[in-house]
């Protein structure tokens, strides 16, 4: 496989519980169930091997039915798992109740032993790793390796892109060294706790994460779009209009399609407008993959979103 894009993260069972109707608290709600391939780094490895990128992912699977079974859905899905681990551990698991109109109500989550993917264990593969022009690492994994590989990538001019995942694992690597680090990209919840208690406003908030090195911040703003942020200048395009069944996987299907089209050569602008697509047509879908779309079909549903 020749220049990888390289996942590093979660790979989970996602478990969805769709409601009927208006969740109640304290009492019984009616839902229809899911079971899909799940996992932050996972999902973004397997939507970027749907769309002809070459991809590796080191993750850590258990040793049991749930982890044969999530293997061989990377497997099918063109996913490289060279790298991976697996260990005599349970494989994690993501369990999320949706609400009625798509939105997530509550989500728990049992992780697998993330732990493992050490500094140590990433320097068993730096031959794979250096080959990569992107490397995508989600907050899942440790403050240490997140550090190491920030390190590793400004050494080898390699584009690390951190994904904070939620508000309690973007929290933790608010303590990493981000210096020369390549992309954040944090939603409106997540970028707070990436940052001081002293920077409250947004601009503070963005300007604080510039002034400590990131060359690159992607926030989030859900159904007003995305904003992109460096030094020299900022980028905002507005999200396309679309009727949400599922929210599930919609912001990694984003980071995925702005690796597809950055990896393609394209600049920042037209990688917002792949990103939006593609996330704008997980959102219509259940589960967090978008199975129907390939390169062809993506660029065009880009030019229909986005016609001039």
């Amino acid at each position: 496989m020749s220049n990888p894009v390289i996942c590093i993260g979660a790979a989970l069972v996602d478990e969805l519980f769709h409601a009927t109707g208006t969740m109640l608290m304290h009492t019984t709600n009616e839902v229809s169930a899911t079971r899909s391939a799940g996992g932050v780094s996972r999902n973004i490895a397997h939507q970027l091997s749907l769309l002809n990128v070459p991809v590796q992912l080191i993750s850590v699977f258990g040793n049991d039915a749930d982890g044969d079974w999530l293997k061989q859905i990377c497997r099918e899905a063109g996913i490289q798992l060279d790298s991976s681990i697996t260990a005599a551990i349970p494989t994690g698991k993501y369990t999320a109740i949706i609400n009625n109109d798509g939105s997530l109500f509550t989500a728990l989550l049992t992780n697998a032993a993330l732990h493992l993917i050490t500094p140590g264990y990433l320097q068993q593969h730096e031959t794979l790793l250096k080959q990569s022009p992107y490397i995508l690492v989600d907050a899942n994994i440790s403050v240490d390796t997140v550090n190491w590989l920030i390190e590793f990538t400004n050494q080898h001019s390699i584009r690390l892109i951190l994904e904070p995942v939620s508000v309690p694992p973007a929290k933790k690597i608010a303590a990493a060294r981000l210096n020369g680090l390549y992309l954040v990209t944090p939603n409106e919840d997540e970028l707070p706790v990436l940052c001081s208690d002293d920077a409250l406003t947004t601009e503070e908030q963005i300007k604080e994460l510039l002034d400590r090195g990131v060359q690159n911040i992607w926030l989030h703003k859900g159904k007003a779009g995305s904003a992109l942020y460096k030094k020299t200048e900022t980028l905002q395009l507005s999200a396309p209009v679309a009727e949400v069944i599922d929210c599930t996987g919609a912001g990694d299907g984003s980071v995925s399609g702005f690796i597809f089209s950055k990896y393609n050569g394209k600049d920042n602008l037209n990688s917002l407008r792949t990103a939006h697509t593609l996330s704008a047509e997980i959102l219509q879908v259940n589960g967090a993959i978008a199975t129907h779309l390939n390169r062809e079909k993506l660029l065009q549903l880009v030019s229909k979103y986005y016609s001039e």
